[in-house]
């Protein structure tokens, strides 16, 4: 008869918030693997480690509420020993301790080798870049910079990432091959604020750079820019996306506004016209390029007028993806100090419309698409269908391509040449070409 002293460990790691958190969880899986530990992502486990993201409110709440179940089951003696890290914690580590005790140790953004410490395992330097994917086979975040130096008035991720640190090319292009290596094709670049890449390093704007180097990887075939800013884009990387197949015709730029007085309160460092400029340049450079947006609404002093300005260049910039959040009252942000007027229903209200007008903009931009054929990376089967994109898509945030399973069979994880037959609001349909 096995003694419960001669249990094995197997340590379980719970990712919530955005991809930066998913590419953390992966670093800490592949240095855990290094120490020999069983490790999974989100199955079961005896040890529990909860990544958390502590952005806004509703992000917080359910950090709280994930910690608060694993507590729970703790004290059931369902789980061993809990664990939390990430940015919740490194933002608000003091009034977790007291207000859930039960938790083993709490760990912030920075703190892995005391995290590895505190299961039993050592950190390794030499394992630089390796990491344990958690994502489909055939794409993988790479995280090419850490924190921000942007003054937002709204955003709390200073207080949580610190100040913008990038890796050196070398180190990202070493990475990129591992994953190459195994089976990852698609690339997707993430940082707090891909266009300051370089500045601390290289003392420049270095992403075109970055991106010249990582296309000579071989067996990358897509690479895809996320979280971009508007402020001193450097447009040599409109030239590489032009020029180099590799690079998607695609960016993620989060312009949260677009009235001057609401981005002058912001601190964004913009005004409606460089913006709209920006984006002209944009498509003027890269005709063909795919611009996603993140729009805030609800944010303190809004005024109808305000909105009105909003709502009417959504219609006029016809963006390919866009998204929309109402306003998030973050405390020891800048705009903490202001009053949080917009009532919370008119917040969400301006959230629909603006969702309401972008519905309709896609649908008609993906009507265009029939007829068309798209190089697809085929990411998974669900249900009756396999699910692809294009290179104007990303992975859980855009537009998917349907092929019927009942009639026709890809590989996932392959590029596939599909045909456009159908289209709704967010999703295509179609048939290998």
């Amino acid at each position: 008869m096995r003694t419960k002293s001669l249990k094995k460990n197997k340590i379980n790691v719970v990712t919530l918030g955005c991809s930066k958190n998913v590419y953390d969880s992966e670093v800490l899986m592949g240095q855990l693997r290094a120490n020999n530990k069983e490790v999974a992502h989100e199955e079961e486990g005896n040890v529990v480690v909860i990544n958390t993201c502590g952005f806004i409110a509703n992000a917080k709440e359910e950090s709280v509420n994930t910690i608060l179940d694993y507590v729970q089951r703790k004290e059931a003696g369902k789980v061993d020993k809990v664990f939390v890290t990430g940015c919740l914690s490194e933002r608000y580590k003091p009034d977790l301790e007291k207000e859930i005790p039960n938790v083993d140790e709490y760990f912030g953004t920075s703190d892995l080798p005391n995290l590895l410490k505190a299961l039993g395992a050592d950190y390794k330097h030499e394992l630089i870049g390796e990491r344990l994917t958690t994502t489909p086979k055939n794409y993988a975040y790479l995280k090419i910079a850490e924190g921000c130096d942007r003054p937002c008035s709204f955003c709390a991720i200073p207080l949580m990432r610190g100040k913008h640190r990038s890796t050196p090319i070398e180190d990202l292009v070493s990475e990129a091959g591992k994953l190459a290596v195994n089976g990852v094709k698609e690339l997707i670049l993430i940082a707090q604020d891909l266009t300051y890449y370089g500045l601390d390093l290289y003392k420049k704007r270095n992403l075109a750079e970055l991106l010249q180097a990582l296309v000579k990887v071989e067996g990358i075939e897509w690479i895809r820019l996320h979280y971009a800013f508007p402020t001193g884009f450097p447009m040599d990387v409109l030239e590489v996306m032009r020029n180099e197949p590799k690079v998607c015709n695609y960016i993620d730029i989060p312009l949260q506004h677009i009235s001057d007085s609401i981005l002058k309160s912001m601190r964004r460092g913009t005004t409606q016209a460089k913006t709209t400029k920006l984006l002209n340049d944009f498509r003027e450079t890269v005709p063909n390029i795919a611009i996603r947006t993140t729009l805030i609404v609800g944010y303190p002093g809004e005024t109808e007028q305000d909105f009105e300005t909003l709502k009417q260049w959504v219609q006029e910039m016809r963006f390919e993806r866009l998204g929309c959040f109402t306003y998030s009252h973050e405390e020891n942000t800048h705009a903490f100090n202001l009053e949080d007027d917009v009532p919370e229903e008119v917040k969400q209200e301006r959230a629909n419309i603006i969702m309401e007008i972008q519905s309709q903009i896609s649908w008609e931009l993906n009507q265009e698409k029939i007829g068309e054929t798209f190089r697809c990376i085929i990411d998974r089967k669900e249900g009756s269908h396999f699910v692809g994109r294009t290179e104007f898509d990303s992975p859980d945030v855009d537009n998917e391509v349907l092929i019927d399973a009942t009639k026709h069979y890809v590989k996932i994880g392959d590029f596939v040449n599909i045909k456009i037959t159908d289209a709704s609001d967010y999703d295509l349909f179609g048939e290998p070409a």
